[in-house]
């Protein structure tokens, strides 16, 4: 059975949120909710959530799962507001641990951080399957841009997360901790495996000029079209490219206060004495002396 696919772009961090589901049996799943943050005032608020709630109740949906394809960079996601609201599930790839690991480190995080992905309801691992209605969610590990990545495909829909963009903007960068350009390239070859007939569903999109964002594409057009990894160019050729193209592209703007809420499934630290919450920010100077 086809799902039905809603999409909502967030103008802000130029990230799709999607609702899937089955029409007759109206069980659906949200894919990579975005929570609206102000980081100069520190201000949270869930006017995009809510506008895929508004949905979610209109269509009359049973919301069973809040699907992330990764621990994202450049937005925090709304999953534990949208828990709140729809009691669905909170689910990411396995490879979250190895994440949650990396950057507990980096952030200085308490000993009491879980680092085995607790903080979801579930973590998929590579071939796992489920389902909504009638519709059967097949998870494919598809790490490279981050080790937790996972590409959900729901009937003839797959939604890739960061693995590849636009096929005019090309691929994911791999430059993270964890990331690895070599294995972003045979994921992606996981995806080309597909049927020519796959819907693919990006994460993002950064259009240019007059093009509007885009959430869909053909996979067809993937592998005949996308600018850094069609079919033809080379593993070592992409490598090499990714490599060089990585070391010049800046820090998303949103990373530090993103992943750390992200890892740890949208739940933010606890509050502290004066009962207010704050996020860490690791700091980096150069000697005193150094020019």
């Amino acid at each position: 059975m086809k799902p039905v696919v809603m999409s909502f772009f967030h103008d802000e961090t130029c990230t799709f949120t999607y609702v899937v589901f089955d029409a007759e049996q109206r069980s659906g799943v949200v894919i990579d909710p975005v929570l609206d943050f102000d980081q100069a005032s520190g201000k949270v608020s869930y006017e995009s959530a809510n506008q895929v709630l508004e949905y979610v109740n209109e269509q009359q949906l049973t919301i069973e799962w809040i699907l992330e394809t990764h621990a994202h960079a450049d937005h925090l996601t709304a999953a534990q507001y949208l828990k709140h609201k729809t009691n669905a599930q909170v689910a990411i790839g396995k490879g979250i641990a190895t994440v949650q690991k990396t950057f507990k480190e980096i952030y200085n995080l308490s000993e009491a951080f879980p680092v085995e992905g607790e903080q979801f309801d579930r973590c998929f691992s590579d071939g796992d399957s489920f389902s909504i209605g009638s519709l059967t969610v097949d998870v494919i590990a598809t790490p490279g841009h981050t080790n937790d990545s996972v590409t959900y495909l729901i009937g003839d829909a797959a939604f890739i997360g960061d693995t590849m963009f636009h096929p005019s903007l090309g691929t994911a960068r791999c430059d993270f901790p964890g990331g690895d350009a070599a294995m972003l390239f045979n994921s992606i070859q996981r995806l080309f495996a597909l049927p020519p007939n796959t819907r693919i569903f990006l994460c993002h999109d950064y259009p240019e000029g007059d093009r509007s964002p885009t959430c869909q594409v053909t996979l067809v057009e993937q592998k005949t079209e996308n600018i850094h990894v069609k079919e033809g160019n080379s593993k070592q050729d992409f490598i090499a490219f990714r490599t060089a193209r990585d070391n010049s592209l800046a820090v998303p703007r949103l990373l530090l206060p993103a992943i750390q809420v992200n890892i740890a499934a949208g739940h933010f630290p606890k509050p502290e004495g004066n009962q207010q919450i704050y996020l860490k920010s690791p700091v980096t100077f150069p000697q005193i002396g150094d020019k």
